[in-house]
C-alpha cells in the first residue's frame, strides 16, 4: 500500500512539472492574435476633396467638394450630396478605428471576402493623396467586420457600426430636400394657394405681409413656413414614376416661390387621400413627400392668412418699458421706470404691482381680427421703451364680450375676449405706492 501511494505521488510530481514547463517555454501569440494598437487609417475630414463608394453589385458613387465646401454627387447622376451623411462618413474615418491585427501578411484576402469587398472607398484628398478602404465579411461572431487597405497585406477586423457609417448607397448620400435651399438667404416667399394666396417680404425685425395687404406679421408662423418648405425631404422608397402618377391625378395644395441670393425656386405640393407629392424646380420629375414632413408642412401651406399675422398688441416683448401711460375712466397714471425702481408723480410705486401691470400689457394679444365695431374708445395706452426710441399706442374699446383694440400704427382692429382685458384693468387698478420703509 505504501508502494502504490509512492507511486501516485511520483505521477502527480511529474504532471505538475510538465504543467510548469510547459508555461515557462510557451511562446507569446503571434501580432495577429492581439489587439490591435494603431488606427487603420487616419484621414483630415477637411483636407478630402473627393469620395467615391462602391457597393458590391451597384454603380459607384462619387461626390467632390466644392471650392465653397459643399459636396456634390457627380456619378451615377449629378445632385446635391447629403452634408450630415459625408460628415458622418469623413468622422468615421477619422479615424478608423480597429479591434484586432488579423493578419499581418494576407496573401489570400478572399476568406476575408476582401477579394471582392462589400464596400469600396475610394478617397482623395489634397495634393492628389489618395487612399482605398476594403469592407469585407463579416466575422464569425457577426459584432465586427474585415477590413483592409489597398495595397497593403494587414488584415483588421473593425466594429460592425464602422461598416454601417461607411456603407451609403446613392439614396442614403443624395440631398433628399426637395427645395436645397439656404433658408437665411430667402428674402421673399410666395404662397399661391386657394382660396387667399398671400406674399411674404424678409424686413429688418423679421417678416412683412405683402400681400393681399400690408400687415403686422407673426414672424414665428412665417418662419416655419419657411422651415417646412427647406427641410421637406423626399420618400426615397417610392419610385418617382410611382410619384408621377399620384402627382397627375392628385389635388393641388399650394404652390410656394422662394427668392433669395441663388435666385427664385417653387415648390408644387399637391394631396392623394393621406399622401403629398411635389414638383420641385430644383429636381427633375416628382416625389412623394416623407411622412416625417408632409404634415408639418401641409399644416403651414393651410394657415389662413390672419394664422399669419401678429396678435400682439405692443411689440416690447421682454424688453422692460421706460414709461407707461394708461387712461380709462377714473384710472390714469403714469409709470416711469428707472433702473429696478417704478415711479408716478415723483413718488416709489410698489416693484410688484407694477410688474403685474407690465405682464399683462406684454400678454394683450388678440384671439381674432375684426372689420368694425371700433367707434369710441375708452381705453388709452402708451408704452415707451428703448431708451425713449420706441412708443406702442392702443385704444381699446369694450364691448360685450371684451373688447376691440386699435393700434396706431394702422386700420386692422384686433378683438379682445374678455378674460385678458379683465386682467388688463385690473392689473391697472391694482398698481399702488410702495409700502414706507420700515421704522428701525
Amino acid at each position: 500500500m505504501k508502494f502504490r501511494g509512492l507511486l501516485i505521488a511520483v505521477v502527480v510530481l511529474a504532471i505538475l512539472g510538465g504543467v510548469l514547463y510547459w508555461s515557462s517555454h510557451r511562446k507569446t501569440p503571434p501580432a495577429s492574435n492581439t489587439a490591435a494598437t494603431l488606427p487603420i487609417l487616419k484621414v483630415d475630414p477637411a483636407s478630402v476633396t473627393g469620395l467615391t463608394i462602391a457597393q458590391k453589385n451597384a454603380p459607384p458613387v462619387t461626390l467632390t467638394r466644392s471650392g465653397s465646401g459643399k459636396w456634390q454627387i457627380t456619378a451615377p447622376k449629378a445632385t446635391l450630396a447629403d452634408a450630415n451623411t459625408v460628415s458622418g462618413i469623413l468622422s468615421n474615418l477619422n479615424p478608423l478605428p480597429s479591434q484586432r491585427v488579423i493578419a499581418d501578411k494576407a496573401t489570400d484576402l478572399s476568406p476575408y471576402g476582401l477579394q471582392n469587398p462589400l464596400v469600396t472607398i475610394d478617397l482623395t484628398e489634397k495634393g492628389n493623396k489618395t487612399e482605398k478602404v476594403l469592407l469585407g465579411d463579416d466575422t464569425p461572431t457577426g459584432d465586427a467586420v474585415y477590413v483592409a487597405l489597398a495595397g497593403s497585406p494587414k488584415v483588421f477586423t473593425a466594429a460592425s457600426y464602422i461598416k454601417n457609417g461607411l456603407n451609403k448607397s446613392f439614396d442614403d448620400l443624395r440631398d433628399k430636400r426637395l427645395l436645397p435651399v439656404d433658408s437665411a438667404s430667402v428674402t421673399t416667399i410666395d404662397l399661391d394657394r386657394k382660396p387667399q394666396p398671400v406674399d411674404f417680404g424678409r424686413v429688418q425685425n423679421g417678416w412683412q405681409i405683402q400681400k393681399p395687404e400690408p400687415y403686422r406679421t407673426d414672424t414665428f408662423q412665417v418662419e416655419d413656413l419657411l422651415t417646412q418648405l427647406t427641410s421637406a425631404k423626399m420618400d426615397t422608397l417610392t419610385t418617382p414614376d410611382a410619384a408621377e402618377k399620384a402627382f397627375a391625378h392628385a389635388t393641388p395644395v399650394a404652390t410656394a416661390k422662394i427668392t433669395g441670393s441663388a435666385g427664385t425656386d417653387t415648390l408644387e405640393v399637391r394631396r392623394d387621400k393621406d399622401d403629398y407629392y411635389a414638383k420641385s424646380s430644383m429636381l427633375p420629375g416628382v416625389y412623394k413627400i416623407s411622412s416625417d414632413n408632409s404634415t408639418a408642412l401641409s399644416e403651414a401651406l393651410g394657415r389662413a392668412l390672419d394664422d399669419f399675422r401678429n396678435k400682439q398688441l405692443f411689440s416690447f416683448g421682454y424688453i422692460d418699458p421706460d414709461k407707461i401711460d394708461y387712461h380709462a375712466g377714473s384710472t390714469s397714471l403714469t409709470l416711469t421706470h428707472a433702473g429696478t425702481t417704478w415711479t408716478s408723480d415723483g413718488k416709489k410705486m410698489d416693484t410688484e404691482s407694477a410688474e403685474s401691470l407690465v405682464s399683462a400689457l406684454r400678454d394683450l394679444a388678440a384671439t381674432k381680427f375684426v372689420t368694425g365695431g371700433f367707434t369710441k374708445p375708452e381705453i388709452d395706452i402708451t408704452v415707451t421703451w428703448g431708451g425713449g426710441k420706441k412708443t406702442s399706442q392702443v385704444a381699446i374699446q369694450k364691448t360685450s364680450d371684451g373688447g376691440i383694440a386699435k393700434r396706431d400704427d394702422g386700420p386692422s382692429l384686433y378683438q379682445i375676449d374678455s378674460v385678458t382685458l379683465n386682467e388688463l384693468t385690473n392689473a391697472a387698478k391694482g398698481v399702488k405706492p410702495a409700502a414706507p420703509p420700515k421704522k428701525k
